[in-house]
């Protein structure tokens, strides 16, 4: 019978394939087209039409999975939908190379350890203008083109921001026409999957490869040697120069794996260029031969560790050396192909710094810098003086924290057993630059020491922002007050030595994704009244201010908003088994979760409304859904015992009666890109609530805010700025300055004075105390709560009252359902500035000295 069955379906489908080959095997003007139809002269393989998808569709699922439709799994078609749109991406990646090799552009090269793109499929069918001919398409097959979309797997290739905005600049890049490779490393496993057990956080494997990734392309021929250890000899040649040599202990290689990035609405298709670590050789028949099995593929197994996993845990002097050497892996790979590219120009290598402008996304790829100059002067026999100036006109730096801590540096010990020879290097260039601090502060050795690249705190230090402000042409923060503070304090000496080095600017996202791709149904109210085009120019939304006041628009919006918390509300009911009131007001804190970033202080709001609830059942609350996404560090004790904070008040509040329908908690697990496409067009209101002066930037305010979200938020990071242009009007405002902040902690804070002084913070955090949240275990929560009480390192106290009082502005102003819609269009209407697209005008400006080069078909 099975066989039977089997049969049939073969003949079915040989009848159903043989006609459709005939089909696109008919004779057109005359002539055979293989991968022709006769709508217009349209190849199958890179045509756009409904026709011509469906047809490559069926294409890829046969001839690369190895399916027909009947028996085809939902990856099999996730894939052959991939591949069809990949086809279309290399037609325009092959004649933007092309162009590129006519115009032998000036070319940004974007260093970064992290990526985090998020989902390609939806993202590149946007771009191509193809997702209804798609749908349209596959839906004739009977297949849902959602479904698909759902499917794919996210590239954890990054922590947070940083990832994200690096994603957000390719989009970007390549929707500016600005020639630019983006370098990285190609994660095997990436940043883990958050599971939470009983409360806790728990980390799970990210096998994001694990079904494959049909976006990339392998390229064995690109591939460079990257070495590690040993130690260096000096050596004259034979017009009696000196030089040096490295003598590694180990050479492995670094392969490149490449992924088109699309501008939206052009040709133009970009690099992100990934390296994935391989053995020099991957199998060792000596070894074998003798019967060590074990060690014949160890150095295979020792090779591919360097890119096996994101940030491995750098507590043990083991992680710490991996990391160094994943920075190195992917800097060296990353300058050798370019200097390979370079050969293949006109241009001698010294005039690297016209052909490329290569930005140091923090201080991770500084090495480059030390990299460089053993490129050129050891590899290239280029003069001291000569590389230093190619060196020093090539780089950028972007810096991304003001905490001091999170500045990396290196010992002295792993340094030199790691990588000799750019200690060597970085000496020298240390006592040059000390020459030249002291010729311009003389008589302060205490500024000599501060701005020294090595740190003589024993075992002494490598400093790498140090490095990396020494080595680069610019030097810019991501917001106008972390530049202020950036100049003021952690790279002050570095600005009274070279101000004109230093730069702001401020972080953007791109509204492609976070708004087309996030929230369709505001784009397409959007587009009704400014028309289209405005995700390429972001200030055309100001039109919509007139109808801010209007009945019929702000219904509108109101039915949009209302239409995405449902949408959200379900996948909480199927991911938390939580069900939310989606007339409720959705508070929202999606982040990293870090102390600075203050999700406890909003722990105390949520217990503070639940002792009102409690002391008083029939006071008059705002009923509020209270909804949190983010990781913590797996080796960051406070941070993950914040989040089982937050899941222990949840559970509580969430089976208390007393408050049921006016208060839920939620904990949304292993936050995404993904995840976030679903939770930024749904929060009402916005959590920005970091301590002043802790936060360089922040790009999720930008992404809540272009969806109509309200912020309650300090003046921190880019908080200021989108304050200033939504206006302070539709801003909800708390707490210390940076400058508030400075004071206090310089003048001797007591936060057990604080706590003493308000009964309501004192009744919150006692309640946390006494085990209300923890089945009675008073032990469990007391480190949060003795640090906050005896140090609160980043002001949580001092913040409450005030935090608190806007919570209660907040709630105001949602009662009253056409103010707070105002408000929402017009926090839309105004963020025109946070688009990447003006964040990459302004350094192609003033840093990258980089202009478009459209591409044609």
């Amino acid at each position: 019978m099975r066989q039977n069955s089997l049969r049939r379906m073969a003949n079915d489908f040989e009848q159903k394939w043989g006609a459709n080959m005939a089909e696109k095997q008919r004779p057109i003007n005359g002539k055979m087209a293989e991968d022709k139809f006769d709508v217009g002269d349209e190849s199958t393989r890179t045509g756009l039409s409904e026709e011509s998808i469906r047809r490559a569709f069926l294409d890829n699922l046969f001839y690369v999975q190895g399916r027909f439709l009947e028996v085809a799994a939902i990856d099999d078609q996730y894939k052959a939908l991939a591949y069809t749109i990949r086809d279309r991406l290399l037609l325009r990646w092959v004649n933007t190379v092309r162009t590129y090799q006519q115009t032998n552009p000036r070319t940004v090269c974007y260093l970064s350890a992290e990526y985090l793109p998020g989902p390609f499929m939806d993202n590149n069918m946007l771009n191509l203008g193809i997702k209804e001919a798609a749908r349209k398409a596959l839906a004739s097959l009977g297949v849902d083109i959602e479904t698909l979309i759902t499917h794919e797997e996210e590239p954890g290739l990054g922590n947070g921001g940083l990832g994200r905005l690096a994603a957000c600049f390719m989009d970007s890049l390549a929707t500016l026409q600005i020639p630019a490779v983006s370098y990285g490393i190609r994660y095997e496993f990436g940043i883990f999957n958050q599971l939470i057990r009983d409360g806790d956080q728990v980390e799970a494997t990210d096998t994001w490869l694990r079904f494959g990734n049909p976006w990339e392309v392998r390229r064995p021929h690109i591939a460079y040697d990257v070495k590690n250890g040993g130690h260096t000899e000096k050596f004259t040649d034979d017009k009696g120069r000196l030089h040096t040599r490295w003598l590694p202990s180990e050479i492995f290689r670094g392969v490149a794996i490449d992924t088109p990035i699309l501008g939206h609405g052009v040709h133009t298709v970009n690099l992100l260029r990934l390296w994935s670590a391989e053995a020099s050789e991957a199998f060792d028949f000596h070894a074998f031969n003798r019967g060590d099995y074990y060690g014949a593929v160890m150095r295979e197994v020792r090779s591919e560790t360097i890119s096996k996993v994101l940030y491995p845990n750098d507590e043990p002097e083991i992680g710490k050396r991996l990391r160094l050497l994943q920075q190195h892996f992917f800097v060296t790979c990353s300058l050798q192909d370019m200097i390979r590219v370079m050969n293949t120009t006109n241009l001698p290598l010294e005039r690297f710094h016209e052909k490329y402008s290569v930005q140091l996304n923090d201080t991770h790829p500084a090495i480059a810098v030390a990299e460089l100059m053993r490129l050129l002067v050891d590899e290239n026999h280029m003069e001291w003086d000569t590389a230093w100036g190619v060196t020093t006109r090539t780089f950028a730096y972007t810096n991304h924290t003001l905490l001091p801590e999170a500045l990396e540096k290196w010992s002295v010990p792993l340094f030199q057993s790691v990588l000799p020879r750019h200690l060597e290097i970085i000496y020298e260039i240390n006592s040059r630059h000390l020459d030249e601090v002291r010729m311009r502060f003389p008589f302060d050795p205490d500024r000599v020491s501060r701005m020294s690249i090595v740190d003589e705190t024993e075992p002494r230090y490598i400093r790498m922002a140090h490095l990396a402000c020494v080595g680069s042409f610019a030097i810019n923060g991501v917001a106008e007050l972390h530049s202020r503070l950036l100049k003021e304090t952690v790279l002050g000496d570095f600005h009274d030595l070279w101000p004109a080095k230093f730069q702001n600017k401020t972080n953007g996202v791109t509204p492609r994704r976070f708004m087309m791709l996030s929230n369709p149904g505001l784009s397409e109210l959007l587009t009704k009244v400014v028309g289209s085009g405005w995700e390429l120019d972001l200030s055309r939304l100001k039109a919509i201010e007139s109808r801010a006041d209007d009945e019929a628009f702000q219904a509108q919006w109101q039915q949009v908003k209302r239409d995405r918390k449902e949408v959200l509300a379900a996948i909480i009911k199927q991911k938390c088994g939580v069900t939310i009131d989606p007339a409720s007001l959705f508070d929202v804190q999606a982040k990293r979760i870090h102390e600075y970033k203050r999700q406890h202080l909003n722990v105390l709001h949520i217990v503070t409304l639940y002792n009102r609830i409690k002391t008083n059942p029939k006071v008059d609350i705002v009923p509020r859904t209270f909804i949190f996404g983010g990781k913590a560090a797996p080796g960051y004790y406070m941070a993950k015992l914040m989040i089982r904070l937050i899941n222990a008040v949840g559970e509580v509040v969430n089976s208390d009666p007393d408050v049921a329908g006016r208060l839920k908690v939620v904990f949304l697990p292993n936050f995404s890109v993904k995840l976030g496409q679903f939770v930024y067009p749904a929060a009402d209101l916005s959590q920005q609530i970091s301590t002043a002066g802790k936060e360089a930037s922040g790009t999720g305010n930008m992404k809540f805010s272009m969806n109509g979200a309200l912020t309650i938020g300090t003046l921190d990071g880019a908080n200021v700025e989108i304050r200033e242009e939504v206006g302070a009007d539709n801003f909800f405002l708390f707490g210390l300055t940076a400058e508030d902040v400075s004071r206090k902690l310089a003048n001797g804070y007591q936060p057990q004075d604080i706590y003493n002084g308000n009964q309501e913070l004192k009744c919150a955090i006692d309640l946390i105390s006494a085990g209300h949240f923890s089945h009675g275990d008073r032990a469990l929560f007391k480190p949060l709560i003795d640090h906050l009480l005896w140090q609160d390192s980043y002001l949580l106290l001092a913040d409450y009252a005030a935090y608190i009082a806007s919570q209660e502005s907040v709630s105001a102003a949602y009662r009253d359902p056409r103010r707070w819609t105002r408000m929402s269009i017009l926090n839309v209407a105004r963020m025109g500035k946070f688009s990447s697209d003006r964040t990459i005008a302004e350094y192609c400006r003033d840093i990258w000295r980089a202009v478009p080069v459209p591409v044609e078909l």
